[in-house]
This record gives structure tokens, sequence and C-alpha cells, in this order.
């Protein structure tokens, strides 16, 4: 390996130390979603899915 993918390999194992715990802290105090919240996010991917499939049966 040469001295560049070293350092990028030493700087990402740094960047997951130091994020790890804030990522854990945020999971665990993270507010809890509603069915209205969920709603509101698969309508959205069905359109697309939905919209996807038109255009492969256009093809």
């Amino acid at each position: 390996m040469d001295w560049m993918q070293i350092i990028s390999a030493l700087a990402l194992v740094v960047f997951i130390v130091i994020l790890f715990p804030t990522a854990l802290d945020r999971m665990k105090n993270s507010p809890k979603g509603t069915s209205s919240d969920w709603m509101g996010f698969v309508v959205p991917i069905v359109v697309i899915v939905l919209f996807i499939m038109f255009l492969i049966a256009l093809v």
C-alpha cells in the first residue's frame, strides 16, 4: 500500500471513533415516528417506484 491509502484508512478510523458515540446518543434520544410520519415517507417512495416501473415498461 502506498502512503496515501494508509493515511486515508487512518483518517477513516479516526472519524468512526469520533462520530460513533454521538451517533449512538442520537439514536437513543431520537423522537419516535407516528403513523402519519411514516405515510409521509412511504407515499413518495411508492410514487417513485411506480414511475420507474412506468419508465421501464416504456422501453
